[in-house]
């Protein structure tokens, strides 16, 4: 039985909690507390999250008296514990002792106490003594009753530019190239003048002169991946030391948002369960969609097996220019929408709302105006809904779609002296993922590494850094009958951001029948008209079909113009061109397609690959489906203002209300309305 196995034979029904902080309270609040999480059907809290200055107050002066009573008190009121390694936020005494284990900024400004994740990486001193204080923790506590499972650190995203890490990063790529020769070739120094002819001369990407940072855009992008690999050090060094001593107990860290600094599919090899923050704004439009992109993005990076979430706002936030507190429903909806995204858990920060500090604005279980607000109402009531979802547990998803997300290409596309220097990898993904959401249809978020031959159909949006082992793969994705859509700017460059020749994007010429011989991007407010082929994939596009922010110079090579320009520069050239070859077709977008025009082709694509939705449903209802022991749970979330109807196209049992469905009757949902459905049988 594999830890995570073990912990699920503990907790078998959805986990239910939040971080809790009872270092922060008088020592008579905590029996009040636990009183409250048995009412609202807490089961697992996360402990010690910031509590090493409380557990250390000075160097190796420990005192675990406090946390000895929090654990036996929640123990006996059958609570569990992921209990955290508190290496997120090093005391004022580590920094005053070790001023080296501040970090620093890439200005060669040192950053001071009174935040978290301030610390440098490769310091020896803060290395040793969060380690230290992991050791003692698994000491102490690894028979503990409470203890469920590890949480080590807390959102890693620290990037640091001091003396030591440069010494670091040389070591790291002395590691990775081997030989001057070897660096001096990837990094094509010849470029500039600046090539090496000592290791001494090698150093991390500094500003070269005020306000600027146009440094080797190869160096830049294999920093990127030294500041994942060192902080994944650090989370593996104390996992192997909690291991050694609790074998049986798994070990996660919490992911959080898209964070541009790690590569979460190497971190997730890693971890015994991927875990993930989740914080879409209610204040912005189309933030249940990110959301519902993280939570396909987590389930994928586990190979498809149920994640964690491990944090959300129960209500208002407080990192934003504006923080707006969730309207009535929407937390309820933002947590059911996790779980048809498969995770097995929903948990909050935190548990009570803090008085002071830089989140005492941040909402929580249980809110500053107690058991009395709407807030804790409606904690308790999901807390009494997540108990009757347990058969949901261990649910996976089926899908034949899949897009491609990956950071390699998203750290090039952040480096220096690029057609467009602005980041907008990630908008770039979510705007064909938004297109793929709409159609209820199930998404995996995939690395062109991955095995793409169980999907009928991939999306590969921004794919700038492509190998040639990866270009291979989808033309054998193409030939044995899949569906590829490939956006601009698409395998431009290899690992060390090369430009890949002859032309542009060579390693898809042959897939997409169709030869890049010049790019550009376009000035902003420039949109471009396009005269779509009758019958074609943009045939029938709302209003047309319209392009800008991009311009491809295609020539046909075996492909067919979905759409040419109908002005500007390259009038009559192609824009889009679809190219069938082998058993498949790829499709490949010259520009950027405006977003009615995309949602229309994205619609067809899918459609043309055989791929239907999960089930058919009104605009604002999303539908997911998890599978467990031959039942299909399917999820349906109204996050419409107004009510919504959905016609069943099948018979069914509410999970939360336990009412009984037929084929055809109509399920009325209330705005942002859940229902899980239970089908007896699993359609075809």
């Amino acid at each position: 039985m594999t830890p995570y196995e073990s912990f699920r034979e503990r907790l078998p029904h959805l986990v239910f909690g939040g971080d809790y902080n009872p270092e922060q309270w008088p020592r008579q609040v905590w029996r009040e507390d636990v009183a409250l999480m048995r009412e609202a059907g807490v089961n697992l809290v996360s402990v010690g999250v910031f509590s090493w200055s409380s557990l250390e107050p000075a160097d190796g002066d420990f005192r675990f008296g406090w946390l000895d009573e929090v654990m036996d008190l929640l123990a006996e009121a059958g609570i569990a514990v992921d209990l955290a390694t508190p290496n997120a936020s090093p005391p004022p005494w580590l920094a005053e002792d070790h001023p080296a284990t501040l970090m620093t900024h890439r200005d060669g400004m040192r950053a001071g106490v009174g935040l978290r994740g301030h610390f440098c990486p490769t310091a020896p001193a803060y290395v040793d003594r969060s380690r230290r204080l992991a050791q003692r923790l698994a000491e102490r506590y690894g028979g503990h009753p409470a203890l469920a499972m590890w949480h080590v650190g807390n959102e890693y995203h620290a990037q640091c530019f001091c003396d030591g890490c440069d010494a670091a990063f040389v070591t790291w790529l002395r590691t990775r190239y081997g030989s001057l020769d070897a660096l001096n070739e990837a990094w094509q120094t010849a470029v500039w003048s600046q090539g090496y002819s000592a290791w001494s001369q090698v150093h991390l990407p500094r500003p070269t002169r005020l306000g600027t940072n146009p440094v080797n855009p190869a160096r830049e992008l294999d920093f990127a991946r030294f500041t994942s690999d060192t902080q994944l050090d650090l989370f593996t060094a104390e996992r192997d030391l909690l291991r050694a001593v609790t074998p049986q107990v798994p070990v996660t860290t919490n992911f959080f948002g898209l964070v541009p600094l790690h590569d979460y599919r190497r971190w997730a090899r890693e971890v015994d369960v991927v875990a993930f923050d989740s914080y879409p704004d209610p204040a912005r439009d189309g933030s249940h969609v990110t959301a519902a992109f993280h939570g396909d993005l987590m389930r994928s990076l586990g190979d498809g097996a149920p994640w964690l979430l491990l944090e959300q706002a129960a209500g208002a936030v407080s990192q934003w220019e504006v923080n707006v507190t969730k309207p009535p429903g929407r937390m309820r909806l933002d947590s059911w929408q996790a779980v048809g995204h498969g995770a097995d858990a929903v948990m909050f920060f935190q548990w009570r709302a803090a008085r002071a500090g830089h989140e005492r604005f941040h909402s929580a279980m249980l809110p500053h105006g107690g058991t009395a607000t709407r807030g804790w109402r409606e904690v308790r009531e999901l807390g009494q809904e997540l108990g009757r979802a347990r058969p949901v547990v261990g649910g996976r998803t089926d899908a034949e779609v899949a897009i491609a997300f990956d950071w390699e290409s998203w750290w090039a596309l952040r480096g220096p002296a690029l057609p467009v220097n602005r980041d907008e990898y990630q908008a770039t993904v979510l705007e064909h993922y938004t297109a793929l959401w709409r159609r209820n249809v199930a998404v995996d978020v995939v690395s062109l590494d991955d095995d793409l031959t169980g999907y009928r159909a991939v999306a590969v949006p921004h794919q700038y850094v492509l190998s040639d082992a990866q270009a291979a793969a989808l033309a054998a994705f193409v030939d044995g009958g899949g569906h590829l859509l490939v956006g601009c700017f698409s395998g431009i460059v290899d690992a060390h951001d090369r430009v890949h020749l002859p032309g542009y994007a060579p390693g898809l010429r042959p897939v997409v029948g169709a030869h890049v011989r010049d790019l550009s991007a376009l000035p902003d407010g420039v949109t471009l008209g396009l005269d779509v082929a009758p019958g074609g994939l943009l045939d029938g596009a709302p209003g047309g079909a319209s392009a800008a922010r991009w311009q491809d110079d295609l020539v046909l090579e075996g492909g067919t113009a979905e759409a040419t320009y109908a002005d500007g520069d390259l009038a009559g050239s192609p824009a889009v061109v679809s190219h069938v070859r082998g058993a498949g077709r790829a499709v490949y977008l010259g520009t950027r397609l405006d977003e009615a025009a995309l949602d229309h082709l994205v619609g067809r694509f899918v459609d043309d690959a055989g791929v239907r939705p999960v089930a058919d449903a009104p605009n604002g209802v999303e539908v997911t489906e998890r599978v467990v022991s031959g039942l299909r749970y399917r999820f349906l979330l109204n996050h419409a203002a107004a009510a919504r109807s959905v016609t069943l196209d099948a018979d069914g049992t509410d999970l939360l209300t336990g009412r009984g469905f037929g084929a055809g009757d109509v399920l009325e949902l209330a705005p942002r309305g859940v229902a899980v459905l239970t089908r007896p049988h699993p359609h075809p």
